[in-house]
């Protein structure tokens, strides 16, 4: 799947919900905490997209490893920096 295509909003938090294993309201905690940002339509209903998917399953791996969310928002900051960082490595073509 194209990286732009996985950014789309197309699920509602219903369906999230069962796909990742967890309740609305974790989803819509997650989302007050800044830890991820989905879609919204023009109503301002909320659209997870594959990447929102990606995301709620390492909150979902990080919670379970014993991590409180302010934990979770910090290891998810981390990676991100961290897969920039290789991504400019690569760039640049070092290894």
């Amino acid at each position: 799947m194209a990286e732009r295509e996985a950014d789309v909003g197309v699920y509602a938090i219903s369906v999230v919900a069962q796909l990742v294993g967890t309740g609305p309201q974790n989803i819509r905690l997650y989302e007050r905490r800044g830890l991820l940002t989905p879609d919204r339509t023009a109503g301002g209903t909320r659209q997870y997209s594959e990447t929102d998917l990606v995301v709620l399953r390492r909150i979902s791996e990080l919670l379970d490893e014993g991590l409180n969310l302010a934990g979770v928002a910090k290891v998810l900051e981390l990676e991100t920096a961290n897969a920039k960082l290789r991504a400019e490595l690569k760039r640049r073509g070092a290894r």
